[in-house]
């Protein structure tokens, strides 16, 4: 009995022994390995900076110069919000649901942790809300490998007692609502309740709240979108949770365990990403802006994750009236290309071979996804094209909506090319400010930025810098007198449009009435260097070859630089370069940027800029763009209209005291165009898109633009230069002709004073 009880004692002794070395061995290997991971030589751990200022990409947002948001550039779609926003059934069912103890312990719960290790998970994970902020800052996504992911478990400790010493509970809340990802770009719960029920999230209910709590376990098993089923039973388990703990009584729970589950769901990054003409314009002004901050104070910021307030002088009433404008004048000009269409053979190119057109057409191929994709596949060219002509469903723009048609990609291209294009932009004449842009008709089907990419050749819109060289070089003033007599400068003779010349014209009749002849005796006397010297002075950046044609308009140049050029006579002789930005701060309200225009310079005097707009005023009152009294305008209006090669081109700038609005008028494809001058000119393919939009500025009383505004007559401008009493171009009995047939039919209205550049005569620029 003695020899049984000795060895009873004998083993237990033995097992108390084992039991409280194993005990010190596990707890001395758990410290280790903390110790071990909190000196980083388990892996690579955040630094303290890291801590402190953890990832939290957030987009800058764009403001127009009203304060309203215009959209957000962005790589992940979120908007930080702070934990007063966040709905108290919103906190409650994330505690509830993930970390009820969440209040008391310290980044790690020793007993859901063993909960979890004792049930092998099955009633429940140990993660608490710090250690998945920290696996959502720090750590990443789960690894495959068991080994692996312990070892991810570690670090997920250490970052979580981390981040319990430098943050309150209140803050890890909210850095864990706004880092969690919810699918479809929805970064964070403010964007997530925008894209699930289009609300903000201080406006969830109980049940939206216990909807995006119940994805929090995982957002693809448990989308509200795809499985409203099983998204529901989540939902209910929230809300029991919620009731088990407290959080909800009874009656509460009932109610809302009978309610349906409803989403208004909406994908965000359409609705609030910068996605129009002039973003790319922008980001380069932003960027030059956010370089120069950098190399002043060391600091770096992003454009897409650091959270800028950018503050833009568009203004969005004014952008919406531009695109209205040209949709209205568009959408009407494009019935009038396509009933041309009918007729032509080879639609939508004019006077081109079948060569031509089809390496228009394959060039134009090589330029799709499509062709990039066959040709990474390893498709032959010959194989290729025959892809390009099978038929397929392919969606179309039209001015009435888009449509679903069966067409081949190859009939597609040619499509696109009968499509009228556009450009339009509005600059403030002091600030120089862009207040609208419209870099083409719609950003859904056609990205090419028709203000500041697009190279078209200009056209007459070129002569009123040629006229102020004139001014500003010899002195000469409206009334001086340019023989119309035909005209040799080499091999190059032009030609005037309607055939006629003789006699002498005033400088004011000779650029209302856009006479080749005359522009080409200025040139002759000028030359052209000093021309483009005060071209590019006024803004032009493009190259304009030495060559006399540029009299007549024959570079090519974009309309933002056109457009910022006829500003300077706006401005009375001083260029301001068009911009977009205006100012940019930090995510606290810092300012990191203001514009401070570096651009301004006297090009010419306040004189001679004023004399051109009195030359143009002339235009608009009886030369090229009278069209424009057929709308009724009052008040100071100057301007001049181009037209190019074959009509391939229309342009229009106008101008009032205190704003330049450009606007050009193609096709992607130069053969593409109207044959007759009379719908190809400027004056009827650009200039109603003007007019249309000076109307809505006009009525709208909230703005600054009417037709009380002036130009302002310097003091040394002699008035007797309004009244040349000369008798303006014999044309004029036939402009009164054409006068009374105005309210008759729009079209039919303009005498053409404005084809000076037509086919015929651009013949002359190879010469």
């Amino acid at each position: 009995m003695y020899k049984t009880n000795t060895k009873i004692n004998y083993y237990f002794r033995r097992l108390i022994f084992y039991f409280w070395f194993l005990f010190i061995v596990g707890i001395s290997s758990i410290i280790i390995i903390f110790y071990a991971a909190f000196k980083g030589y388990l892996g690579t751990l955040p630094s303290t900076k890291d801590i402190e200022n953890p990832a939290m990409k957030v987009g800058s947002e764009v403001y127009d110069s009203n304060g309203i948001l215009l959209g957000r550039f962005f790589s992940e779609n979120r908007t930080l919000i702070t934990y007063k926003q966040l709905p108290k059934d919103l906190v409650n069912a994330l505690l509830a649901k993930e970390d009820i103890r969440f209040k008391y312990h310290s980044g790690i719960d020793a007993k859901s942790f063993l909960r979890a290790i004792l049930s092998l998970g099955k009633k429940g994970g140990g993660s608490t809300i710090s250690q998945q902020l920290a696996k959502l800052l720090f750590t990443g996504p789960s690894a495959k490998n068991k080994i692996q992911r312990i070892h991810q478990k570690l670090l997920e400790w250490v970052m979580a007692i981390e981040l319990e010493k430098r943050y309150t509970k209140e803050e890890i809340i909210t850095m864990y609502y706004n880092k969690f990802d919810f699918l479809y770009n929805a970064k964070g719960i403010e964007t997530a309740a925008h894209t699930y029920f289009n609300k903000k999230v201080s406006e969830l209910n109980l049940g939206e709240c216990a909807i995006l709590v119940g994805m929090l376990e995982n957002p693809s098993l448990y989308n509200p979108k795809n499985y409203p089923n099983r998204t529901k039973k989540q939902r209910n388990l929230v809300l029991y949770q919620m009731k088990k703990y407290n959080f909800l009584n009874i009656n509460r729970y009932t109610k809302e365990l009978e309610k349906p589950m409803i989403i208004n769901f909406k994908i965000q990054k359409k609705d609030f990403e910068l996605l129009t003409y002039y973003s790319e314009f922008l980001k380069k002004e932003i960027q030059d802006a956010l370089d120069e901050h950098e190399e002043k104070t060391g600091q770096k910021l992003n454009l897409y994750s650091s959270g800028l307030k950018i503050y833009t002088s568009i203004d969005a009433k004014m952008q919406d009236y531009a695109e209205k404008a040209v949709k209205r004048h568009l959408s009407q000009l494009q019935i009038e290309f396509n009933r041309f269409q009918k007729t032509n053979k080879n639609a939508p190119f004019l006077n081109i071979s079948s060569e031509k057109t089809k390496r228009i057409l394959i060039s134009a191929m090589h330029r799709t996804t499509l062709y990039q994709d066959l040709k990474q596949k390893g498709f032959t060219e010959k194989k290729i094209l025959e892809e390009f002509k099978k038929p397929q469903l392919i969606k179309l723009f039209t001015w009435n909506g888009s449509k679903k048609v069966l067409m081949s990609p190859w009939d597609f291209i040619r499509y696109q090319k009968s499509i009228i294009q556009a450009g339009m932009l509005s600059v403030e004449a002091y600030t120089g400010f862009i207040k609208a842009w419209v870099g083409g008709i719609d950003f859904n089907y056609f990205q090419y930025d028709h203000v500041s990419q697009t190279q078209r050749q200009v056209g007459s819109i070129f002569k009123p810098i040629l006229y102020a060289t004139a001014i500003n070089e010899l002195h000469y003033n409206p009334c001086t007198k340019i023989s119309n007599e035909k005209f040799h400068l080499g091999k190059w003779s032009p030609r005037n449009s309607n055939g006629k010349y003789g006699g002498f014209l005033t400088l004011k009749d000779g650029l209302a009435f856009s006479v080749n002849t005359i522009s080409a005796r200025l040139i002759s006397e000028i030359t052209p260097g000093p021309v483009i010297d005060l071209a590019k002075k006024m803004g032009i950046e493009s190259i304009i070859h030495e060559h006399p044609s540029i009299a007549l308009g024959s570079s090519d140049l974009t309309l933002y630089e056109m457009t910022g050029a006829f500003n300077t006579f706006t401005n009375y002789g001083t260029y301001v370069k068009p911009s977009i930005l205006v100012k940019i701060e930090d995510e606290n309200g810092n300012l990191i940027k203001e514009h401070v225009d570096l651009s301004r310079r006297q090009v010419f005097s306040e004189e001679v800029g004023y004399i051109m707009l009195k030359l143009m005023q002339g235009v608009v009152q009886y030369g090229t763009a009278r069209r424009l009294q057929s709308y009724n305008f009052s008040g100071d209006i100057a301007g001049k209209t181009g037209t190019t090669n074959e009509n391939s081109d229309g342009w229009f700038i106008g101008m009032i005291p205190n704003l330049t609005t450009g606007v050009w008028v193609g096709w992607e494809d130069r053969s593409s165009h109207f044959e007759s001058i009379k719908l190809g000119q400027g004056a009827n393919m650009a200039l109603p898109i003007w007019a249309y939009y000076m109307k809505s500025l006009y009525k709208d009383i909230n703005l600054i633009y009417h037709d009380k505004l002036s130009f302002h007559k310097p003091k040394n401008y002699q008035s007797h230069w309004d009244n040349c009493n000369e008798t303006h171009f014999k044309e004029k009995n036939i402009i009164s002709k054409e006068k009374k047939e105005e309210n008759k039919n729009s079209l039919k209205e303009i005498l053409d004073l404005d084809r000076n550049l037509n086919s015929e005569n651009n013949k002359d620029y190879d010469k």
